[in-house]
């Protein structure tokens, strides 16, 4: 049974919980063991998949980062999101990318299922991906 380590980003609570809630029940139906390890904002969402890549067969990452009057939002997301490419290129390991980002808090639900959208949600998005890599290895010919 493939192993998923779910890192959530506890800065925006309810949109975190709704997206882990998702993808945890998307990730069970499909029989994989997950756990699961919260963390204060995305920018630690690295350094602990990283501590645990050994550990996992893949990981997925969820949080949410909203615009706000500083450059703080590009920053914070491209360092993070960089930082997240750089793991699975590196390590060989999927790593499905559930963070929001977004303009204001109505766009953030909406991706997350809090609001009705014809949006899907970032956590299925995310564990979708993860399933999708390491159910479709390499074929013979």
């Amino acid at each position: 049974m493939k192993k998923i380590l779910i890192v959530k980003a506890n800065y925006y609570n309810k949109i975190s919980q709704k997206l882990s809630i998702t993808s945890i029940k998307f990730l069970k139906k499909n029989k994989f063991k997950i756990s699961e390890i919260e963390v204060p904002g995305i920018f630690e969402i690295p350094i602990v998949i990283r501590n645990n890549i050994n550990k996992f067969d893949g990981f997925v990452s969820l949080g949410c980062v909203i615009k706000g009057q500083t450059p703080h939002f590009e920053l914070i997301c491209k360092s993070t999101f960089n930082a997240i490419m750089s793991l699975t290129v590196s390590y060989n390991k999927p790593i499905g990318n559930g963070i929001i980002t977004a303009f204001n808090i109505k766009q953030a639900y909406q991706r997350c299922g809090i609001i009705k959208s014809n949006k899907p949600n970032k956590g299925l998005e995310a564990a979708n991906a993860v399933l999708s890599i390491l159910k479709n290895g390499p074929k013979k010919i």
